[in-house]
């Protein structure tokens, strides 16, 4: 997967917040959006090529950010 500059810089700030502990939930949130983006656009594409079915689902990132909101 490429990620794109903005993205890459987006990472980074994150990475530098975990190390400082100043990440916030709302940044958690924004990473798990723009990571899973990604993924899904590949699964998209990959599933007209694929012959079986996924043996598990890939989760939704709002999925996801709702069972974060658990915690």
């Amino acid at each position: 997967m490429a990620v794109s500059p903005e993205n890459q810089t987006k990472i980074a700030l994150w990475r530098q917040k975990a190390a400082d502990g100043t990440l916030t939930i709302e940044d958690c949130k924004e990473y798990v959006i723009v990571l899973r983006g990604g993924r899904r656009s590949a699964a998209e594409a990959s599933e007209t090529s694929r012959k079986t079915k996924a043996r598990k689902v890939v989760k939704s990132a709002e999925e996801m950010l709702s069972e974060l909101g658990d915690l």
